[in-house]
């Protein structure tokens, strides 16, 4: 679930809050927004190329599928999906530090 806030009219932050409807898949969730924010930052800081940043997007795109499936498949996120989505997380995670610093 997302909530948004408006920002004010004389031009502030808009601030938008995720919040996990099921606590096990929280975490999962709030890492993948930590790691968009790295991929952003690369790419626009330029330490990501156009096609790196395809690929990490198609990457975390399968990631978060998988979070989807996993959690419509029963009560939340059982202990071998969230292991099993944590190892994909990490290794996205070494590849957006290996694009950055190539």
């Amino acid at each position: 679930m997302l909530l948004c806030v408006r920002s004010p009219p004389a031009g502030g932050y808009a601030i938008a809050i995720f919040v996990p409807t099921i606590g096990s898949a929280g975490e999962v969730r709030y890492r993948q927004i930590n790691q968009q924010q790295r991929i952003y930052t690369g790419a626009r800081q330029g330490t990501i190329s156009p096609q790196e940043y395809r690929d990490i997007q198609r990457r975390q795109a399968a990631l978060e599928a998988a979070r989807r499936r996993d959690l419509r498949s029963g009560n939340g996120l059982n202990a071998r999906e969230r292991y099993r989505l944590n190892q994909r997380q990490n290794e996205l995670s070494r590849t957006i530090y290996r694009y950055k610093r190539n």
